[in-house]
């Protein structure tokens, strides 16, 4: 999709995806997205919170999303509870986690060869006490390898880094809503050998 849209040079880092409330009862549909209040962090916005998949002349179309699906949702925290404060709330969990340096520091970075799914749950889990959940893009036909595609980390309600644990009863609505081309995000294989590219082909 992005050689389909202006996306000429996709980051060669990590970015934001959302922040999402995993158990959202109350959402206010009717709080529609306003891009002027995010104007003060708009610069860290499209660095760190870019849209690549669509083509628009301000590129809020993702972040419209977000608020729309889970800002208005995690808003009934009051930490969260206006536009600009759950973006800037999210930016700045973002930086607090550094998941870019903290896996160059683990010495995890893209690679042609495989790694070992165990051995980077290891270093994360080493590096930040808590377990995050990665998720891959299953083998394509013919292959033997997964490719991470998304790092999630869980936080309670007051923000503090917990295990992500996966909910049984079905009523998780963090499952992987991001489709990359065809292929749909579930979490790794512990078993597969898995590609971490530096870019996406």
């Amino acid at each position: 999709q992005m050689s389909a849209n202006d996306c000429q040079d996709p980051p060669m880092y990590w970015t934001i995806h959302g922040l999402w409330p995993d158990k959202a009862e109350d959402c206010n549909r009717t709080w529609h997205f306003n891009v002027t209040e995010i104007k003060d962090i708009m610069s860290d916005m499209r660095h760190y919170w870019p849209d690549v998949l669509h083509s628009s002349l301000n590129r809020t179309h993702f972040w419209k999303h977000e608020w729309d699906k889970h800002g208005t949702c995690a808003a009934t925290l009051e930490v969260l509870n206006s536009q600009k404060k759950y973006f800037g709330k999210a930016l700045e969990l973002y930086q607090h986690v550094d998941l870019n340096s903290c896996l160059l520091k683990a010495g995890i970075k893209p690679s042609s060869s495989y790694y070992e799914m165990t051995a980077i749950k290891e270093a994360l889990t080493r590096f930040y006490g808590v377990t995050p959940k990665i998720q891959c893009l299953p083998p394509e036909e013919g292959e033997k390898a997964q490719t991470i595609g998304q790092i999630e980390f869980c936080f309670s309600k007051e923000l503090q880094l917990r295990n992500c644990t996966s909910l049984k009863d079905g009523s998780n609505p963090m499952k992987a809503h991001l489709k990359l081309g065809t292929e749909e995000l579930s979490v790794c294989n512990d078993t597969l050998p898995t590609y971490y590219p530096s870019e996406v082909q």
